[in-house]
């Protein structure tokens, strides 16, 4: 039997890192990341940071004030547009798909991995496995926020809708009062009338009596 290539082999210890980092939590993740990053076969990218460094900053960012919070996505940014090598590009996207902070964006999160995750000839299995994990994680998410807008818009259609209901009974039995004042009116006219009939014809049989 053929020995596995050195992309199955990758792709293999990708998703070994990914489905034990999604069960063991970030504390297992880091030091599993750590681990393939110094070991194995795979072939080190020169300038590519550690796994530490995406996974402090990501902390940093999750936990730290406002502004630092600003500071980090600003120079996350800038520096993914300025040089926009691969490592800054997951920084980038880490950043983004990081819970917590004002400028949180699953969805252009979600595309920048998949764009690197496209071509992981350039990144290393700390890099991919990261990209995976968080592919993964914003895309749940992404699903989660969808399942809660179209409750939320289920909900404000209800809303509506009886509300809508509600104002037609309303003005049901405001048009109804109407009907029934008009009638009073038209029944207290008529009386009105009989009695000036009434009252005429007393008088005309008054003065029709013999003196």
């Amino acid at each position: 039997m053929p020995e596995p290539s050195l992309a199955t082999r990758t792709r293999r210890t990708v998703m070994m890192i990914a489905v034990f980092a999604v069960t063991a939590g970030c504390e297992s993740t880091n030091s599993w990341l750590k681990k393939w990053t110094t070991t194995g076969t795979d072939p080190v990218i020169l300038g590519a940071p550690t796994a530490d460094v995406y996974l402090n900053e990501m902390y940093r960012l999750a936990y730290g004030d406002p502004a630092t919070q600003a500071e980090i996505f600003a120079d996350a940014q800038a520096a993914a547009t300025i040089t926009p090598a691969t490592s800054t590009r997951l920084r980038f996207a880490l950043v983004l798909a990081t819970p917590g902070h004002a400028e949180t964006n699953e969805t252009l999160a979600q595309g920048i991995f998949r764009e690197l995750l496209s071509q992981t000839e350039l990144m290393t299995p700390a890099e991919i496995a990261l990209a995976v994990i968080h592919l993964h994680d914003v895309e749940e998410r992404l699903v989660l926020g969808a399942e809660v807008q179209a409750l939320r818009d289920e909900n404000t259609h209800a809303a509506t809708t009886e509300e809508a209901a509600v104002t037609q009974r309303i003005a049901r039995v405001e048009a109804e009062n109407r009907r029934l004042r008009q009638s009073l009116t038209d029944a207290e006219s008529k009386l009105d009338a009989l009695s000036d009939i009434e009252r005429s014809l007393r008088e005309q049989s008054a003065n029709s009596d013999p003196q």
